[in-house]
């Protein structure tokens, strides 16, 4: 984590040498720290990990944004509109992450998007049981959540 450590403080340095205390200084900032580091730090292996990894995080970000407008959008036309459109149901996911961590983060963002909200992870970590506002097709719900775990195994690794 030096290099985050590195790209954090060359942005807070942004931040105070520009005098603009501003959410966008310091995205700008982090930007431009993020390239002086990736100039600076290209023959160095901690670097050259920290810097393959920042274009996945910025990519599950906004795949995650966009599935939380989906979300979202959905349950507030369901609440809107007189006809409700809601199936409950429960689904059992089978998980391919091992650790505890990645099956933690799984479950919170299942949790965070409307609609969904981890029950239960099982005993041997192997099955992790969701309860959906809107189960119509199984198998396909099942593929949106092995997607989500995909692009967490992704980050993590």
């Amino acid at each position: 984590m030096k290099a985050f450590g590195w790209n954090m403080l060359l942005a807070m340095a942004w931040v105070v040498l520009s005098g603009t205390y501003t959410i966008s200084n310091l995205v700008i900032g982090i930007l431009l720290s993020y390239l002086v580091l990736a100039y600076v730090g290209r023959d160095k292996p901690t670097f050259a990990r920290y810097l393959g990894k920042a274009p996945r995080i910025v990519n599950f970000v906004l795949f995650f944004i966009w599935d939380l407008i989906k979300s979202n959008a959905r349950v507030a036309y369901d609440v809107l509109t007189p006809t409700h459109l809601m199936r409950p149901g429960v689904i059992a996911i089978p998980l391919d992450l091992k650790d505890e961590g990645g099956i933690t983060i799984l479950a919170n963002l299942i949790t965070a998007t409307p609609g969904s909200l981890t029950l239960d992870v099982s005993s041997d970590r192997k099955v992790l049981y969701v309860h959906l506002m809107y189960l119509e097709d199984e198998s396909r719900q099942l593929a949106e959540f092995k997607a989500l775990e995909a692009r967490v195994i992704d980050l993590l690794g």
